[in-house]
């Protein structure tokens, strides 16, 4: 399972440790993920995501889980999200219509 977001696609950083003596030794910043289900009121269901904690308080901002996916880039999106934008966006439009 990758280490990233599902829904803004942070990944895994590299840096350095660097010692009192300014030795430098390669380490990896691992991104804060989170298992959480998240429900879209639009479908009418809820939708397991393993995403950042960062990522949780930006859906949170943005009116849950809809709102964050209509406002969302499809490039930072995993595949699993697109199909759900794509599904809101259809039943958002037959809904409207």
């Amino acid at each position: 399972m990758a280490r990233r977001c599902e829904l803004t696609g942070t990944g895994v950083m590299t840096g350095n440790n660097v010692s009192h003596a300014n030795n430098r030794t390669r380490r990896r910043f691992l991104p804060n993920l989170c298992a959480v289900t998240l429900p879209s009121e639009a479908l009418g269901r809820s939708f397991k995501f393993r995403i950042t904690a960062a990522a949780l308080r930006s859906v949170d901002h943005n009116g849950g889980l809809d709102g964050f996916l209509l406002k969302a880039r499809d490039e930072n999106l995993s595949p699993q999200a697109r199909k759900i934008k794509t599904a809101l966006k259809k039943k958002l439009a037959g809904a409207s219509a």
